[in-house]
């Protein structure tokens, strides 16, 4: 049997493209609900995002769905263990388990889950006034800095960064970045040294007392694979070969956040974007056998509240290129692609079963049967 772990944009693409071939295969997500990780800075600010169900997706495939945590893995046994309570084999298994927020402060609030950000949100609309510090720089913190900004303009917004907001992006598109966090009132502050109940302290030795700190500043992955055996890299993420596969167990696929994928310009960083092709290319590796992956970046879409964004488009190796869209038109360009994954997980579904369909330049392009 094909197990795979984790239903976040990777996994469930894994899991979609297996179902599309008549493959069985059986998805393991520890809720039932698809988790738009793009958009829980709406969720965080109360906005309401669509309610998409993964059983809905899969029924009537041959795809089975396991709701449950997944709390062990023996690689020897080609076992996974989920909830402590039940026990599933498999023969071929594709990691999918995704990173979380690299915190485990308890004053911090995270947008791990809907759940987290809904937590957010309850919090954020209690506040008459009051000083909401994001910690982080990079894009997730300057979305859900200016979301916050925009949707609570009584409340004083400190987005806080080793790294100025957009370092790197083209000047025209970091000017405009920085100009429209301006224009929201989000102030903007150096390193976070340390949390405490009520108050952030600073690399250059100043606090500031904060009704609310959201710390986007990185993320981490599940110790399972390492405690399991894997090969992992510093950061524990399954090292894989030009495939996809781990270097020390072929019989795992490593997707996603939780894949440490070397492409000649480097590795790979956690996005819907790389995500999704992996699981895909890791589904079609196991129907059609295994073949090397290739995967090139081709844009940064940055929502600046829900009137204005930036599209920063970039070469292969996310290098930003002179291209540049701003205002809006950003705002549709980005409203497209986010609500992408969802239709096109239904249009792997209705792909022919036969053969061996390899994704192409965003699309899917068809290869001789092996």
């Amino acid at each position: 049997m094909i197990l795979v772990l984790g239903a976040g944009y990777a996994g469930l693409a894994a899991a979609v493209q297996l179902a599309a071939r008549r493959v069985p295969v059986t998805l393991v997500n520890a809720q039932d609900r698809f988790t738009e990780r793009l958009r829980l800075s709406l969720t965080a600010t109360g906005q309401q995002v669509a309610d998409l169900r993964i059983p809905d997706l899969l029924a009537a495939t041959s795809a089975s769905f396991v709701p449950g945590r997944v709390t062990a893995l023996d690689p020897k046994a080609h076992t996974v263990r989920v909830d402590d309570e039940h026990t599933l084999h498999y023969s071929t298994l594709v990691y999918a388990l995704g990173s979380v927020a690299d915190t485990a402060d308890p004053h911090a609030y995270t947008l791990n889950s809907a759940t987290d950000a809904a937590r957010l949100a309850r919090r954020l609309t209690g506040l008459d006034r009051g000083t909401v510090v994001v910690v982080g720089s990079g894009l997730t913190g300057v979305e859900s800095a200016a979301e916050i900004a925009e949707r609570f303009p009584a409340l004083t917004v400190v987005l806080a960064g080793r790294t100025e907001p957009g370092a790197g992006l083209h000047p025209r598109a970091r000017k405009h970045l920085l100009a429209a966090l301006d224009r929201l009132g989000v102030r903007l502050r150096g390193g976070v040294t340390g949390l405490h109940p009520g108050r952030v302290d600073f690399a250059d030795g100043t606090s500031l007392d904060a009704d609310a700190v959201l710390w986007t500043g990185g993320t981490r992955v599940a110790p399972l694979a390492a405690d399991a055996g894997l090969a992992v890299d510093g950061n524990g993420r399954i090292v894989t070969d030009g495939t996809l596969r781990s270097v020390s167990h072929p019989d795992v696929y490593a997707v996603g956040d939780a894949a440490a994928i070397r492409q000649p310009y480097g590795l790979m960083h956690g996005t819907c974007q790389g995500g999704m092709p992996t699981g895909v290319h890791a589904a079609l590796s196991i129907c059609g056998g295994p073949r090397p992956f290739r995967f090139g970046y081709y844009h940064t879409p940055i929502s600046l509240g829900r009137h204005d964004a930036v599209v920063q488009f970039t070469r292969p190796d996310d290098s930003p290129r002179r291209i540049v869209l701003t205002g809006r038109l950003a705002v549709r360009y980005k409203e497209a692609v986010t609500a992408a994954p969802w239709p096109a997980y239904r249009r792997m579904l209705r792909l022919p079963a036969s053969g061996a369909w390899w994704p192409r330049g965003g699309r899917f392009t068809r290869a001789a049967a092996r």
